[in-house]
């Protein structure tokens, strides 16, 4: 099975089922030199982990995570950062009936009809639990980009769930009204339509589908190349990498199919040294008048704030009675997944949003040569740290 790897600098590479024993994820291309809080990491796990709230599923899994290399007394040293995840709390007996019955839209059917076999325990590693390996890495890679000398800042919030859109909010609003509510939505009062929309979908045991608004600023114009490596092209990867993602857009996205060019076109001005504080560039250069394209333009950074927004469809696994055909016994049933399932999946991805983007930001990065690959400090030979007695000097 390949596609378990993720980037071309910054490298993450994971395995794990749902149900085994760990999940693991190795992260190549972290500079040497940074020093690497494991409290932080274990705080985006912990957002993204499951029970923090009567709309997750219930199962307990601690995710605490360990990291085994690729850190000396605290600092990278620049060689590859592994780090796993027990799992605790598995109960893989639910599934036996849906070995060869395979439950309605999900993966249990097409992995075993293309391996022959599957780990069937917990939906094995089409499960959306192997997430945890993307926001461990995410969490580093948020800590690589806070050691530099770039000031990129990400932000998520679940904007919708079915009918409930939130109003429009700024970045300030997002970064301190997010994590205030259990569905992780800035608008308040959207935040309480939704919770209140979830737990009816619950109680009558079904799930409901929604979005989330992602924004990114501090990222510098120039990053991305066009065609197969835009930096839209390989985000919109990394998104629909996610599990039960339908749609992902920038800037207008499916809007812009009702506005005209001249409409959706910016007109270009110089930075007065005023205006433009939202976007990374100097007085004096050109900049866009607006933003109608996501901070993209050509498949490359313009400079301005990157936002987007990405659609999940309903959790497939629902209580509700459906219906399966066995492929052993030739026969049709109906059948009710039982289980912990989480009735909508947005308030959970948010951490994961998030930490694709710091993976996909930090790649750009180093490809372009705006952080050193070698050393987050650019001084490679000089160290921070006691337990190396000398500094050889690379001159």
């Amino acid at each position: 099975m390949n596609g378990n790897r993720f980037g071309r600098l910054f490298q993450v590479t994971t395995y794990g089922e749902s149900h085994g024993d760990a999940m693991g994820v190795t992260v190549s291309g972290v500079p040497a030199g940074v020093d690497l809080d494991e409290d932080a990491i274990q705080a985006q796990l912990d957002r993204r982990k499951p029970g923090q709230s009567m709309i997750t599923t219930s199962r307990g899994e601690p995710d605490e995570v360990v990291v085994n290399s690729g850190v000396q007394d605290g600092y990278t040293t620049g060689t590859p950062i592994g780090m796993t995840i027990q799992n605790k709390d598995a109960r893989s007996g639910k599934y036996e009936p849906y070995v060869t019955a395979p439950r309605p839209s999900h993966g249990d059917y097409t992995y075993s009809a293309k391996f022959g076999t599957r780990n069937w325990g917990g939906g094995g590693r089409s499960s959306a639990r192997e997430t945890v390996n993307w926001v461990a890495a995410g969490a580093v890679a948020e800590q690589v980009l806070d050691a530099s000398e770039y000031d990129v800042q990400i932000k998520a919030h679940v904007n919708r769930i079915g009918e409930v859109e939130a109003d429009e909010v700024s970045f300030q609003q997002l970064l301190e009204n997010s994590e205030e509510n259990d569905v992780r939505c800035a608008d308040p009062e959207a935040a309480a339509e939704m919770q209140e929309l979830i737990g009816e979908y619950q109680e009558r045991g079904d799930s409901i589908g929604g979005s989330i608004y992602f924004e990114c600023r501090g990222v510098p114009r120039g990053l991305g190349a066009p065609r197969f490596d835009g930096f839209p092209s390989r985000l919109g990867r990394a998104m629909f990498s996610i599990p039960a993602t339908t749609a992902v857009e920038f800037g207008l996205g499916k809007d812009a199919v009702g506005v005209s060019g001249s409409d959706r076109n910016e007109d270009w001005t110089f930075d007065d040294g005023e205006s433009f504080a939202h976007v990374e560039s100097e007085e004096g250069d050109p900049v866009p008048v607006g933003n109608d394209h996501g901070g993209l333009q050509g498949g490359i950074t313009t400079g301005e704030p990157i936002y987007g927004e990405a659609t999940w469809h309903a959790p497939t696994s629902i209580p509700k009675k459906q219906h399966t055909a066995d492929w052993e016994t030739g026969e049709e049933k109906e059948i009710q997944v039982v289980g912990r399932h989480d009735p909508v999946l947005p308030p959970r991805a948010v951490p994961v949003v998030e930490a694709m983007l710091y993976c996909t930001v930090l790649d750009f990065m180093l490809l372009a040569g705006r952080i050193n690959p070698d050393r987050v400090d650019a001084n490679p030979g000089q160290y921070h740290t006691e337990y190396h007695p000398s500094s050889p000097r690379n001159e």
